[in-house]
């Protein structure tokens, strides 16, 4: 009969897998006394310290107090920055999706044309992933002068390393049973790839576009600080010149149409999923 308290050891268990002979606590105890010593390694290397947060707390208190209350009489100004980072990252993620689907095709091993092909495309994936949206804007800023076109090329590059390695991970794990079963039959590359591998993975990819965009609409704002267009250009303004009712009522706008992009998002996910 089996009573509560095992029930109890049986659950923790397959939790800490604890052996009569007490190796597997060594390890478990070793892993725990390993991971408090990175994030002791960690706090000392940042600095972090309490007491310097207390110390600034009236700072803080003086620069939120600073911020209030928003001043309204901004806000004609701001619509046409927000329209502006609004169609940014729309154009952005779109550039996104399009560079992504051929990088994330030869980035999968079950259906890419060849080693060399998949290789170089991980490489290039990795590389985009590395380089922050920042620099893409500054590079782009460079080529092409200042205002959302940069910005819009910046999105779209780095979104795209993102969106290549999820969609090759999910090529990778699709069920092997169809592809082989088309390629069975004598289906080409290209009949394999739409009879079996999107089906499979066309909601999931939607679902990270869509969560894409969202991210991009966030990161566009951050994007003025080089000159790459949209309200970030205002918001960095605004705190460069010490105008913090200025500033929060960017953010304010911000947030807002941070909450519409969302809703749209879920909108379109629930109508297509």
């Amino acid at each position: 009969m089996t009573t509560h308290t095992d029930k109890k050891r049986s659950k923790w268990t397959l939790v800490f897998p604890i052996k009569k002979d007490g190796k597997n606590l060594l390890k478990w105890l070793g892993f725990f006394g390993f991971f408090c010593a990175v994030l002791l390694w960690s706090f000392q290397g940042t600095n972090f310290n309490l007491y310097r947060i207390q110390e600034g707390i009236d700072g803080i208190i003086d620069i939120i107090s600073r911020m209030f209350p928003p001043k309204l009489s901004i806000v004609p100004r701001l619509v046409k920055p927000t329209i502006e980072t609004v169609q940014m990252s729309i154009v952005g993620t779109l550039i996104a999706i399009l560079l992504s689907i051929p990088l994330g095709i030869c980035a999968a091993q079950n259906i890419s044309p060849s080693p060399i092909l998949y290789h170089g495309s991980r490489l290039i994936l990795n590389s985009l992933r590395t380089v922050p949206d920042v620099i893409f804007a500054v590079i782009f800023v460079s080529a092409v002068g200042l205002g959302p076109f940069p910005g819009t090329l910046a999105i779209g590059v780095s979104s795209s390393g993102m969106l290549g390695k999820f969609l090759g991970d999910s090529i990778e794990n699709i069920d092997p049973g169809s592809l082989e079963a088309l390629r069975a039959t004598g289906a080409n590359k290209i009949q394999a790839i739409s009879y079996a591998v999107i089906p499979q993975i066309l909601p999931e990819f939607i679902s990270l576009a869509l969560f894409r965009w969202e991210m991009n609409f966030r990161s566009s704002t951050i994007l003025g600080i080089v000159g790459a267009g949209g309200i970030g250009f205002e918001l960095m303004t605004s705190m460069r010149l010490f105008r913090y009712q200025e500033m929060t009522m960017t953010l304010i706008l911000i947030l807002a149409v941070v909450a519409v992009v969302d809703s749209v998002s879920a909108n379109i996910r629930s109508r297509v999923l």
